[in-house]
């Protein structure tokens, strides 16, 4: 698959961005997302900087948010997250003068087509979404932003290293696979297609697997000062493959257990200094290269996740193109959002901050798709 062509045919989403912006009042805005993943920090940042919120949410979940009204002006129901996108719902949003600010869920949850073609105003880069969906298309933005990345492997190339198999999508690391066998891949490849978790091989990814620490940074790039913030990190906690840790090697091996990697939390990091400066080079790098490819280019959080080896070089196995769970762990701040703003700041404040200051300066456009 080459990625300059699949860029050039499927990255513009049919959005009339400007028409859609003549309907909004931006004295009397509100910010939307679903009741999901990080949208509690979403709405309590929105609260702060004196916006009114939309928690778009499923029956079932109406009662656990219902405890947070205080942060929530109104909830709209929906039988299934995919109605998000049928124009009654769109309707109430816009009358609502809704702006939509997508989380690791959305798209997992709404379906790329439904995300993409959202009639709703989104804060943060709309074209992002389905290179951010398929692997081999974020793998291919990392390395031409100059980021080094994990040696990438195809299904029939000889593979004689320790190797772990992804998936297209936000699944929360599940389904994820370690080995260094072609044949156990081509197994577990024809289960997980079977069990309807992936459609098809080009759904898979195969990359060397590192050794190091895992480290999650997360970044905000301003449209209003033209700057790339590190806002915080962390590390994620995954189900099986930490809980292996407490097992003699011995009683592993007898169990002939298969680690994975469904992510249950998330860990605060505080990183060396002398790293900082690698960190914002590498977020830097993202953001040209994303005006480059997919011009406005990136337009608030974004996470570039890594290894850390005992070097301390540092190489990025993949980035999300929205505000991170991993954020959840700062509602007050981070000891970096706090060198910038010497007050707390979360990034679901910090997405709302933009939103103000481009309402103030008259530069909405710049950080709407």
């Amino acid at each position: 698959m080459m990625f300059k062509g699949v860029l050039q045919l499927n990255i513009r989403p049919q959005i009339d961005i400007e028409s859609l912006l003549k309907m909004y009042d931006f004295d009397r805005i509100a910010i939307a997302t679903l009741a999901s993943h990080s949208s509690l920090q979403i709405f309590h940042g929105a609260k702060l900087e004196g916006f009114k919120t939309i928690a778009i949410i499923k029956e079932d979940r109406l009662w656990f948010y219902r405890q947070f009204s205080h942060l929530i002006d109104r909830f709209i129901i929906v039988n299934n997250w995919r109605d998000v996108c049928n124009s009654n719902i769109v309707h109430e949003i816009h009358t609502l003068n809704g702006i939509m600010v997508p989380h690791g869920s959305y798209i997992e949850y709404l379906g790329i087509d439904c995300a993409e073609n959202l009639q709703i105003p989104v804060f943060g880069l709309r074209s992002l979404f389905r290179i951010e969906y398929d692997q081999w298309m974020k793998m291919e933005l990392l390395k031409r932003a100059g980021i080094p990345v994990p040696k990438i492997y195809r299904i029939n190339d000889n593979i004689d290293t320790p190797v772990i198999v992804k998936f297209h999508g936000a699944k929360g690391g599940r389904g994820y696979y370690v080995t260094k066998s072609k044949d156990e891949i081509m197994d577990y490849v024809r289960h997980m297609i079977k069990e309807g978790v992936i459609r098809g091989i080009n759904e898979v990814i195969i990359q060397e697997y590192l050794i190091g620490v895992t480290a999650y940074y997360h970044y905000f790039y301003s449209p209003i000062f033209n700057r790339v913030e590190i806002l915080g990190a962390d590390i994620r906690y995954e189900s099986d493959i930490d809980g292996i840790k407490r097992i003699p090697h011995k009683i592993l091996v007898e169990m002939d257990i298969k680690p994975t990697f469904t992510v249950v939390g998330n860990i605060p990091l505080v990183l060396r200094e002398s790293l900082l400066p690698k960190i914002l080079e590498y977020g830097i790098k993202f953001v040209e290269e994303s005006k480059r490819t997919l011009p406005p280019g990136v337009i608030g959080p974004f996470c570039l996740e890594s290894i850390i080896d005992k070097d301390m070089n540092i190489k990025v196995f993949e980035f999300s193109g929205r505000i991170v769970a991993g954020t959840n762990i700062y509602i007050w701040g981070s000891p970096y959002s706090y060198l910038y703003w010497s007050e707390p700041m979360s990034m679901g404040r910090r997405i709302a901050r933009e939103i103000k200051l481009a309402i103030n300066t008259s530069a909405i456009r710049k950080i709407l798709t």
